[in-house]
């Protein structure tokens, strides 16, 4: 993106960012966003060390850093690759390329951080908290673990190349996407066993989002500028949807045209992100296949995209607040000293009288009821 364009969008997110603070909240309610980096590759320029807490509430203000893993003189740091809350354990948990660690949302203390055979890669969460699948990176397996503990309770074993990894809002289903692999498997975690899958799609599945009933996931795939549709019912891959008007490009990060797709929570829009071009493209999502209805210009190469429990804001990996409804940036997640913050994984907090009451998810699943 060129300097012009940047300065566009910054003086464009000053503007906006006075209507950038939520209605007034109920009472007692308060909404934090966690964004967990390095959260692009292990560049400390996007936002250093730590879980940065920011006051969705007050305009995205940057409330905290949380220290998480001290760089070591001489030792790499370590990519953070995924993120994931529960309000009923009070634990939010950050997984890289080497561990993951288990954190209070209530004190900010480390509870536990540990390694597994073949390193860590984007975790998923029950949603009672109890379990945690963490996908060794880019491996054969998955490990399902005690949430409280981080003790393994049994190994996935998929050989697709372990990597993002969706768990279903119902907690009957967990969702593994291999990077090797054509095919989205199912596991049942009552007996961490594979019981189905999807596909397969026309090439390895990238990020992927699913709706709410666990009917339909929606994937990106290496090579395609787009994404792909699936029946998680039947298996099928129903619609493959290229993105119109826009050529693929080189991207610079994750190899494929488009790395990040996410449903509103009112399942209305899909967002897929579109590396070469430096957007995202909005697609109408309550049609089949889903048709584009818009794009927006975000300041680097998205590479995720997640939204708020609400609805109301869009999360891009490049760091822009979009008020969804009118699509135009708010304002712009900061650090301490800059506005460079990128992160691809993110999530939501609300505390109800200081405890949390109800977490987000770092992939934009539908939520509609």
């Amino acid at each position: 993106m060129t300097r012009r364009t940047f300065v566009s969008l910054a003086a464009c997110a000053i503007t906006l960012s006075v209507s950038g603070h939520r209605p007034t909240a109920a009472a007692g309610e308060r909404h934090l966003l966690y964004a967990a980096v390095p959260g692009i590759r292990n560049y400390l320029d996007y936002g250093g060390i730590g879980l940065l807490v920011y006051d969705m509430d007050d305009g995205h203000r940057l409330l905290r850093r949380i220290p998480t893993f001290a760089l070591e003189p001489g030792v790499q740091p370590e990519n953070v690759k995924g993120i994931a809350a529960n309000a009923q354990t009070g634990l939010i948990y950050v997984s890289t390329i080497r561990r993951v660690a288990a954190f209070d949302l209530t004190t900010d203390k480390m509870v536990w951080n540990k390694t597994y055979e073949g390193g860590a890669d984007r975790i998923a969460l029950s949603p009672d908290g109890a379990i945690l699948y963490v996908p060794s990176l880019e491996g054969p397996h998955w490990h399902a673990v005690n949430a409280k503990t981080g003790d393994v309770l049994a190994k996935v074993e998929t050989g697709s190349g372990a990597h993002n990894t969706i768990y279903g809002p119902d907690g009957k289903r967990v969702y593994l996407a291999g990077l090797k692999s054509p095919i989205l498997s199912i596991a049942d975690p009552a007996t961490h066993k594979v019981v189905g899958g999807v596909g397969p799609f026309s090439s390895a599945i990238r990020p992927f989002t699913i709706n709410k009933a666990q009917t339909l996931c929606f994937v990106n795939i290496n090579g395609l500028l787009g994404f792909e549709v699936g029946d998680i019912k039947t298996g099928k891959m129903l619609h493959r949807v290229q993105v119109p008007g826009y050529d693929q490009g080189p991207v610079k990060r994750h190899g494929c045209p488009s790395h990040g797709i996410g449903l509103t929570p009112d399942e209305k829009e899909l967002w897929v992100a579109d590396g070469a071009n430096s957007r995202l493209h909005i697609f109408d999502a309550t049609v089949m296949p889903p048709k584009k209805i818009a794009s927006v210009v975000v300041r680097d190469q998205p590479g995720w995209i997640t939204f708020s429990l609400d609805g109301r804001y869009a999360y891009p990996s490049t760091g822009e607040v979009f008020d969804t409804a009118s699509r135009q940036i708010l304002t712009i997640l900061g650090n301490e000293k800059t506005g460079t913050v990128q992160s691809e994984k993110v999530v939501e907090v609300v505390f109800q009288d200081g405890k949390p009451s109800r977490t987000g998810d770092q992939f934009g699943i539908g939520r509609k009821d």
